[in-house]
């Protein structure tokens, strides 16, 4: 190990090139700090985004089946989506899980902790949540193109599910992995 110290390149030109609705698009070129030379990169500009792990009373996870476009597969998830402009990730959290399981929890949701999804080209960050003693109390609201079934999963079940491939989506594992430390799996 070295002595070296890595420092921030200088930005020298931010091209953005457009916008697709989850993202903006932009080609950065910058400038190596000691060597000098310069590269052109693509970053995509993200809204935050936010994760909740709703709890019932009764130790219970609220997880989410769905059909996910990406990867062209139905997943097992924890709710969660975009922080609004101007929105607390914490209240984009709460919101999404109302949303997505008509679930509400007791008092605020606790911040497990935060992650950069991947540095390398998004500019974002993620929030991961957990909202303890959830109960049903509103109907789904779900966008025009959201289909969710709410399935009831015991906590305890859940890092065998993790390890068995049943949930599989970095973000969601992300907050597990956070909720782990914190509380234990």
């Amino acid at each position: 190990m070295t002595d070296k110290q890595i420092q921030k390149w200088e930005t020298v030109n931010n091209r953005e090139i457009d916008n697709f609705k989850i993202f903006d698009l932009s080609w950065i070129r910058r400038r190596h700090p000691e060597s000098g030379k310069e590269g052109e990169f693509v970053v995509l500009n993200s809204p935050k985004w936010v994760n909740i792990i709703p709890i019932t009373k009764e130790k219970k996870v609220i997880l989410i089946e769905q059909y996910r476009q990406g990867t062209d597969e139905i997943t097992l998830e924890v709710p969660g989506g975009l922080v609004d402009l101007n929105e607390e990730p914490v209240n984009a959290g709460e919101r999404e899980c109302r949303e997505e399981t008509g679930y509400e929890g007791k008092g605020k949701a606790v911040l497990l902790g935060e992650n950069t999804p991947n540095p390398a080209f998004l500019n974002n960050k993620c929030y991961s949540y957990v909202w303890f003693d959830c109960e049903l109390k509103y109907e789904q609201k779900l966008d025009s193109h959201e289909d969710i079934k709410v399935v009831l999963v015991p906590v305890s079940k859940i890092k065998n599910m993790i390890l068995e491939g049943k949930i599989r989506h970095s973000l969601v594992l992300t907050a597990f992995f956070f909720y782990s430390i914190k509380y234990g799996l």
